[in-house]
């Protein structure tokens, strides 16, 4: 601390020198025609001539970027910069080599680059010449200092390493790791690919609130708030579901939003206080419908990804494990998979107490007294949730599990649902919706009921929800997604703090 302490005194004391002499260490007059990762492409495409060979009107280009590196050699100095390009691909060039010499840019000139700083931004303009290793190498006949770092920068060689600081500081986590930014520029990617890949399929992007009187849509428990004006308790949205659908009653056949959602809960992971998901519904349609649609969804964005890295193919890594996008997936009930994946017969899976007989055998410990739809549930999330690596679907879930889901005709016991699992995670959750008005009304009470009994999580009486319904709902199925979850899972992140910006954590 007393070592940054004094080169922040010396830094300050540098920028009180600039001002004295009349350079602005805050300067917004320059603009850049090009990006270092551009200019390198140039280059490559069009290898530039010698130093020695470079004409005094040689077209030059404008970089601009924060200073990584510096070398001085008497009347001549190098420096390495680094813009937004960094991170387009892991395998990126770092930084843009520049090469500074006194009698090409003055006295004045050369004095302000030589007291530059590790950390400083600054512009350069000049040709790109060739230097005697092959490196491409920007000849500056001007140079400015665009913003003075007053603090700074760990140090080349240990880089920031520690994992809290890396999240508190992001800002210095994405100047010091290049593949931070590769993680965020693919980030953006994700978004993009689905964004355009539902618009393509005429579905329309909508926003709903956020602050809801009351929440719904999932069993969480929420934020709450308190709105002056109108004197009422609003609840940060815990899902958009319930305000999707009414727009579905609305008219709006295919809607679909990609925005946050806040629930009241611990960090773990995999979890996060305020997430990003994506929920999309489409009328006249299944849940089978969207199982195909997700299949194509995500197998093209695994293709895209790897092709923005070079490769081919629909194969990525996720830890120890090469998952395979390629279709077609796997697909279970969960009485299947229970047999397929924990090698429970068949026929202990359909009856309560045989299948409680079969997790004691097993060792699984939990509360027998609940229903059969719940102890099949505990199996599965016991025994096989963990060992689907590979893309599957799993249908057939009980109807106390999913109280906005529609009942399957032939079982009512069950509903047309399904929940896709990658790499032993949850990725999506969908179902044919519950558009019967009587019957939610009715599965409303039900959760009101065990929330009046203790159970935070259990969800609110919507009964505008249940008047939009009487309007008439279309048949349709709606899904959602996790983005952090398939952010990290498309880049090979374990936890969701390196695909979120700003994890929220304990105070310092």
């Amino acid at each position: 601390m007393e070592e940054i302490n004094r080169v922040m005194q010396d830094r300050l004391r540098k920028l009180e020198a600039l001002r004295d002499t009349g350079v602005n260490p805050y300067a917004n007059d320059f603009q850049p025609s090009t990006t270092c990762a551009e200019a390198l492409a140039a280059g490559e495409a069009s290898p530039p001539p010698d130093m020695n060979e470079v004409a005094d009107d040689a077209p030059g280009l404008a970089l601009a970027g924060r200073v990584m590196f510096k070398n001085v050699m008497g009347k001549a100095l190098f420096l390495r910069i680094k813009d937004r390009s960094v991170g387009l691909h892991p395998e990126s060039a770092q930084t843009v080599q520049v090469y500074v010499r006194k009698d090409r840019v003055g006295d004045e000139t050369f004095d302000l680059v030589k007291g530059l700083d590790i950390g400083d931004i600054a512009g350069f303009e000049g040709p790109l010449f060739k230097t005697r290793t092959g490196e491409t190498t920007l000849l500056a006949r001007s140079a400015r200092l665009l913003t003075k770092s007053l603090r700074p920068l760990p140090d080349k060689f240990h880089g920031l390493a520690d994992v809290e600081t890396r999240y508190r500081q992001r800002y210095v986590d994405l100047t010091m790791n290049p593949e931070v930014r590769h993680v965020f520029r693919q980030r953006a990617l994700i978004v993009q690919h689905i964004r355009e890949f539902l618009t393509q399929r005429d579905y329309v992007e909508v926003e709903t609130p956020l602050m809801q009187p009351i929440p719904g849509g999932a069993t969480a428990k929420p934020f709450e708030t308190w709105h002056n004006a109108l004197s009422m308790p609003l609840y940060l949205r815990i899902a958009p579901e319930l305000y999707l659908k009414r727009l579905l009653v609305g008219g709006l056949e295919r809607v679909f939003e990609i925005g946050r959602n806040f629930r009241n809960e611990g960090l773990s992971p995999k979890h996060n206080p305020e997430f990003t998901m994506i929920e999309f519904y489409q009328a006249y349609a299944t849940f089978a419908d969207l199982v195909d649609l997700t299949e194509e969804m995500l197998a093209t964005l695994a293709e895209r990804l790897n092709r923005n890295e070079g490769k081919e193919g629909a194969v990525r890594p996720f830890g120890e494990h090469l998952v395979d996008y390629a279709r077609p997936w796997r697909r279970f009930t969960v009485r299947e998979a229970l047999t397929a994946v924990a090698d429970i017969p068949a026929d202990q899976t359909g009856d309560k107490d045989a299948l409680v007989a079969a997790l004691e055998a097993r060792g699984v410990e939990g509360d027998w007294t609940l229903s059969y739809g719940h102890v099949l549930m505990h199996a599965f999330e016991q025994l096989v949730e963990h060992q689907l690596i590979q893309p599957t679907f799993i249908t057939d879930f009980p109807i106390e599990m999913s109280p906005l889901a529609r009942p399957r005709e032939s079982d009512p016991a069950f509903t047309d649902r399904f929940e896709l699992f990658i790499a032993g995670s949850e990725i999506a959750n969908a179902f044919s919706e519950l558009n019967d008005p009587i019957d939610q009304r009715q599965r409303f009470e039900a959760q009101v009921s065990a929330r009046d009994k203790g159970d935070e999580e259990a969800m609110f009486m919507d009964l505008d929800y249940v008047r939009a319904l009487e309007y008439g709902m279309p048949p349709a199925a709606g899904e959602g997604i996790g983005i952090d979850r398939l952010v990290m899972l498309m880049t090979n992140q374990q936890t969701i703090r390196e695909v979120i910006f700003f994890p929220h954590m304990r105070p310092e």
